[in-house]
């Protein structure tokens, strides 16, 4: 694996073999990331916001990365290089560390763990799942932490450790009232909700107010929470969203310009021309032209 700067923004070095990543596309473009990475290390990927794509065999195959999904990979007989393409306004944060260290972190009687079973050291394995609130939390405290260069490496070690510990939790029933993220883990499935309901209201999405009282979570709480999960504002979210979307039915050429607005929820054309112009930089109409030339 090739080696990583300490002081880097998006690369941590916990620990010899253990690299914690932290990648935020925030632009339109899609963000294009590659490490050397050999056949003795784990990876484990994880996407708080947006989706992205892990690319092997020269492009050739495809791995998706979606929102609120962890993706592992581990593969003995064969080197898996990074190649990760970020889709715009999309967050992963990914963990790289050598099978000998993360042996090294867990007692022997983890049978339940797959790379704990020696008679699976040989084996590859790939596995794709929706992770809990709590992860989503220590994920979002990854992403956002503002600590010293001097305290960055052992902050990013006690998060990864912790972030580890819950991916293989063995119980996944959990008695809530014996959580110690219960709080944040309640806080993180209702603002959850909310933005699902702002997505599948977004022709008539509700007022803060009500979005609050439906998801049983004060105002304040709502747009603090909102802001740290997916980093904006819930409206400011929900414009992004429907953004995104115009300019996928655009390039799927098969709305025009008013059929788009209408099923997006805006009221007038005029008033999906302005928001798609505002974004883009460009009327949706030559957005259009531009696809289909």
């Amino acid at each position: 694996m090739e080696n990583i700067d300490k002081s880097s923004k998006e690369s941590t070095l916990i620990e010899q073999g253990f690299i914690v990543l932290r990648y935020e596309n925030n632009n339109q473009k899609v963000l294009q990331k590659k490490m050397s990475i050999t056949r003795e290390y784990i990876q484990f990927h994880f996407c708080l916001k947006g989706s992205g794509r892990l690319l092997f065999n020269n492009d050739n195959y495809e791995f998706p990365i979606d929102e609120e999904h962890a993706v592992l990979l581990y593969n003995p007989t064969q080197d898996l290089p990074l190649n990760l393409k970020l889709d715009s306004n999309s967050w992963i944060v990914s963990v790289v560390i050598s099978i000998t260290k993360f042996h090294s972190l867990f007692s022997n009687d983890a049978d339940h763990i797959f790379f704990l079973n020696p008679e699976n050291s040989k084996r590859k394995f790939y596995d794709d799942r929706i992770f809990p609130p709590s992860i989503a939390v220590v994920l979002s405290q990854i992403l956002q932490a503002k600590v010293h260069d001097s305290m960055k490496s052992l902050y990013f070690k006690g998060k990864v450790y912790e972030l580890l510990s819950l991916y293989f939790n063995k119980n996944d029933d959990t008695d809530l009232d014996q959580c110690p993220f219960l709080v944040d883990e309640e806080n993180v499935r209702k603002i959850r909700h909310a933005k699902e309901i702002i997505i599948e209201r977004m022709s008539e999405p509700p007022t803060l107010h009500e979005l609050s009282q439906e998801i049983g979570l004060s105002l304040k709480k709502l747009k603090e929470g909102f802001k740290q999960l997916y980093g904006d504002t819930v409206y400011g979210y929900l414009i992004e969203y429907k953004m995104t979307e115009a300019q996928r039915m655009l390039e799927s050429k098969s709305f025009n310009v008013n059929e788009v607005g209408l099923r997006l929820g805006y009221s007038t054309a005029s008033h999906f021309i302005v928001a798609f112009k505002k974004k883009y930089g460009t009327t949706p109409k030559k957005y259009l032209m531009s696809v289909s030339s």
